[in-house]
């Protein structure tokens, strides 16, 4: 009866290790079966004691027989109850049934170890992937480690353990997606297996029926449809992913404008690299951060390509024409709407929208447009664009002008050198990483770009290499193995880190993205390409490309982001050195603090002008203003009247022409006078230096400022029509009050006449030439026409002194006399020169007349008083003179309290205008302010900058690992 159970018990421990080693990979020591056979035993019968015959068979011999189908035997222990001794037949046939147990244990562990043998024979069909683990998505290894090495409580601790919030609660939301996988994969495993049992016992049979080119064909196709299968997993998982994390943006942005926005790491990166690219390079420090350099030749689909990797159509578009004529540098990153914004403007663009995408493609074209400069095709200057979006790869990729082998009519002869200089000073840089795009559908042969490419990157460490339109491709040429040798570096002489074939539309500019990438998948899909595995199935697609470029990206800045600030500290040491050595007692200050130091100074400047006396204001305007008229004054005005030799007409003709003179030009006169004033003293506050506190570094801007000031100021218009009343009133006045004011307007008159003598002798002295002293003391001589003016002076001053009352114009009889007494001394003149020589000779005569009657009418204020009519003393052009006095004074009056009330505040403000637009002039700040010290301070400025965000870049790097 014993044996009985014990064999029962035997039965189930078989069983029981049949399930356990099936679970259980690699070979089972026979010492640990052992241990797993007694624990199952005593689990079941813990009551009984198993007394276990010495086996001897060894491990090989029993993994031999674990192949072999058990059968599980119920034993009823009512039928098997105990039985009289008397009845040996039945335990001695026992006895030898039990014999079976050691078959039945042996075929058992042969057929597990078969099975795993044949599941062993099926992995290693599997090409190898570890190679290319820096391709595929970070997410096969972690599922693969997942399946492979740990529990998934363990999974979850590692999973959870680690990075940002954000980034917990998307591990969390990934973990169920992950245990469902490895239970299909378990699933998958165990059909494998059973599949294997199966296959080892038909095996036989069909060897004789399918060839090995069937077998091998089947293999593939089921490989195939397996990686196709886990590819739409993975998408799927991407796309939840996806969701995910945009809530999770979502979420983290609704308190935007509560708290400070944390930058992102890859908008860290980027703000580097934008002052990197206004900074010039010297003192050995170049720009050597990485960044995707995107190049190909004309119309080879890069911009399509990068389209697809922003998933967005964000760039113009054209048939066949040069669309990209500048490099734009879009940084990638992720967040939780789709928008595009540049880096100098604060409109987003919605990607979503379509008004919005022809909104940015169309000033993505002005700004090309404009950084062309004329006569040229192509700019070297960037555009900085950024996108932002969920499930984006975080990046920066920079579009460079297509590749060109011919200048065609309407570009510069320039434009294919320029674009080569252009794409060579990107991809020099030797942690760049080249996106080189070739078109797949016109010959390799016709490739520009893989001879450029190979040069800069000749040993293809940082090189990938794309090939579009490959559904042209498939269907154009003639022989498929053709795109083979592309993709694996055969047919080119250029080598890549890696190859990858993409498909980015049927050639329609309106098509979607959403569009693209469905056709790009149903493609590969169905491709021949693919099932014949000329084409692997990581290389293929633009998703696949965009993975792989955003692993090499941060592979590369992580290996030399911390070089690059080390150059660049060193760099910074230097600049400090130099300005402490050049100038050591002045503050560090850059271009834009030296620009505010000097509008400081201009502004108390220009407040300076509400400073000057009003006594000042006055004394320079009434200065101005007689200079300006004072010819007119005499010449029109005075002479005419005074010529007349009577006193009514003397009046009446200097009423007549004041009157004509005030209606006409001299509030005007005045008017340009004043703001000529206003120049002058705003001029020479600017200008004037200041001591030991002057600074020449600021005069170019400051005389800038003044012409572009006074250029916008305008007088009041309404400023002529008053002040031509005022001074209408102050000539109509005729009564001088006091002797004061009379000597005041005769030493007035006496200095204008006075003035204007001056200068008739000096102008009769240029007509005659030198007299005898000068002549033998410079030892000068007269020309021949002053000779002749010579003596035709003299003819003429005899006639004046025969009649002192001569009127003021010549009678043709004495223009004859005159001339007959010339050509009797054998001078010959002409009537025009008699004529001009008089009009000087009187003039002369006249001022002179006018001074001595000045010295008369000091006298006359006594009888001007008491309107005595005295014909020596009737001084008619004192009381004008008096009048004109009197109206200079009330005018500059007027004009003052008009500069001081009105046109120096606006002033003030035309100067804050003009220094608020050199403030937002970059260009022009750069041109006024200039010299070694700007300069220096400016790289001394740029250089910290850019250390210290390379710095905080570094750290949040760190942080991020």
């Amino acid at each position: 009866m014993w044996r009985l159970r014990r064999a029962a018990v035997a039965c189930e421990v078989c069983q029981s290790l049949v399930k356990h080693s099936s679970g259980i990979k690699g070979s089972l020591p026979l010492q640990k079966l052992h241990l797993v056979s007694r624990s199952i035993y005593h689990s079941h019968y813990p009551t009984l004691k198993l007394q276990r015959p010495q086996l001897r068979t060894s491990f090989q011999q029993f993994s031999s027989l674990t192949n072999l189908p058990l059968r599980k035997l119920k034993f009823s222990p009512i039928k098997y109850g105990y039985q009289p001794r008397r009845n040996f037949w039945p335990a001695r046939l026992a006895t030898r049934l039990l014999k079976l147990r050691y078959l039945i244990l042996g075929s058992a562990v042969g057929g597990g170890y078969t099975a795993k043998k044949t599941f062993d024979q099926w992995k290693d069909m599997i090409p190898d992937l570890s190679e290319y683990k820096w391709i595929v998505p970070d997410i096969v290894w972690e599922i693969d480690e997942y399946i492979d090495f740990g529990s998934p409580g363990e999974t979850a601790f590692r999973a959870t353990d680690h990075g940002s919030e954000s980034d917990k609660h998307f591990r969390k939301g990934l973990l169920g997606e992950l245990i469902l996988l490895q239970q299909q994969i378990q699933e998958h495993e165990e059909e494998a297996r059973r599949a294997a049992g199966q296959y080892s016992t038909s095996y036989a049979q069909q060897k004789r029926k399918v060839s090995d080119k069937e077998k091998i064909d089947q293999l593939q196709e089921e490989l195939l449809h397996t990686q196709l299968k886990y590819q739409r997993i993975l998408e799927r998982l991407e796309k939840e992913n996806k969701e995910l994390r945009k809530l999770v943006l979502q979420k983290d942005d609704k308190g935007i404008h509560h708290r400070k926005l944390k930058k992102s790491l890859i908008d860290m990166y980027s703000e580097v690299l934008d002052v990197l690219s206004d900074y010039d390079a010297s003192y050995n420090t170049q720009d050597h951060l990485p960044r995707v350099v995107v190049v190909g030749d004309q119309s080879a689909g890069k911009t399509s390509v990068l389209e697809m990797i922003a998933q967005a159509r964000i760039f113009p578009r054209g048939s066949g024409e040069m669309m990209t004529r500048s490099p734009v540098k879009v940084t990638l990153s992720e967040g939780p709407h789709h928008v595009a914004l540049f880096k100098d403007s604060s409109r987003e663009f919605d990607l979503t929208k379509e008004e919005d995408l022809a909104a940015l493609r169309h000033e993505i074209e002005l700004r090309m447009r404009k950084n062309v400069k004329e006569g040229c095709t192509v700019s070297p200057e960037t555009i900085s664009l950024n996108v932002k979006g969920p499930g984006l790869q975080r990046m920066v990729l920079v579009d460079l002008p297509g590749v060109i082998n011919t200048v065609t009519s309407g570009m510069a002869p320039d434009t294919k050198e320029t674009i080569f200089s252009i794409s060579k000073a990107y991809m020099q840089n030797p942690n760049a990483i080249i996106l080189c795009i070739q078109d797949g559908s016109v010959d390799a042969e016709r490739s520009i770009v893989t001879d450029l490419v190979s040069q800069m990157d000749p040993h293809g460490r940082r090189t990938i290499f794309v090939l579009t339109k490959v559904d042209l491709a498939e269907k154009n040429v003639a022989s498929p193995s053709r795109i083979q040798q592309i993709i694996e570096g055969k047919l080119f002489p250029m080598k890549a880190l890696g190859y990858f074939a993409v498909v980015t539309g049927k050639g329609n500019s309106s098509e979607s993205i959403e569009a693209i990438r469905e056709y790009e998948e149903e493609f590969f899909q169905n491709s021949k390409l693919l099932k014949t595995s000329m084409l692997k199935a990581h290389q293929v697609t633009t998703r696949n490309l965009s993975l792989a470029v955003s692993d090499c990206f941060w592979k590369m800045v992580r290996e030399s982001v911390e070089q690059q600030a080390d150059s660049f500290k060193a760099t910074r040491f230097n600049l400090e050195t130099e300005w402490k050595n050049n100038y050591p007692r002045l503050r560090e200050l850059d271009r834009n603090e030296l620009f505010e130091k000097a509008k400081n100074e201009i502004l108390d400047e220009v407040i300076s002008l509400s400073q000057v006396t009003p006594k000042h204001w006055e004394e320079i305007l009434q200065q101005s203003l007689w200079e300006r008229v004072s010819t007119h004054v005499i010449e029109n005005i005075y002479l005419p009247a005074a010529q007349t030799m009577n006193s009514g007409t003397f009046n009446t003709t200097v009423d007549i022409k004041l009157k004509q003179w005030t209606d006409k030009q001299l509030p005007n006169k005045a008017v340009e006078v004043a703001w000529e004033t206003l120049q002058e003293e705003f001029s020479r506050f600017m200008t004037e230096p200041k001591g030991k506190e002057h600074d020449d570094i600021f005069d170019k801007l400051k005389e800038a400022v003044k012409e572009e000031s006074i250029k916008r100021h305008k007088w009041n218009d309404f400023a002529e029509d008053s002040l031509r009343v005022i001074q209408h009133n102050a000539l109509e006045d005729r009564s001088i009050s006091d002797k004061q004011q009379w000597d005041a307007a005769i030493y007035f008159m006496e200095e204008a006449l006075q003035a204007r003598l001056k200068d008739t002798e000096n102008a009769i002295e240029n007509m005659v030439g030198p007299d005898w002293k000068k002549r033998w003391l410079y030892w000068k001589n007269r020309t021949q026409e002053q000779c002749v003016h010579n003596e035709t002076k003299n003819e003429l001053e005899k006639m004046l002194k025969c009649n002192e009352e001569h009127p003021a114009y010549l009678a043709s009889d004495e223009i004859t006399t005159v001339r007959k007494n010339l050509e009797s001394r054998g001078v010959e003149v002409d009537p025009s020169l008699i004529k001009d020589t008089w009009h000087q000779v009187y003039r002369r005569h006249f001022l002179k007349t006018a001074l001595n009657h000045c010295n008369l009418c000091r006298r006359g204020f006594y009888y001007y008083q008491r309107h005595f009519v005295d014909s020596e003393l009737e001084c008619n052009d004192v009381v004008l003179f008096w009048r004109i006095q009197r109206m200079l004074a009330i005018t500059a009056n007027t004009l003052r309290q008009q500069l001081t009330n009105t046109e120096v505040r606006r002033l003030e403000k035309n100067v804050k205008e003009v220094l608020e637009d050199f403030a937002e002039d970059g260009e022009k700040k750069i041109k006024l302010l200039t010299g070694k010290r700007v300069q220096l301070a400016e790289d001394l400025k740029k250089v910290r900058e850019i250390q210290e965000k390379l710095d905080a870049f570094i750290e949040a790097l760190h942080q991020e690992k």
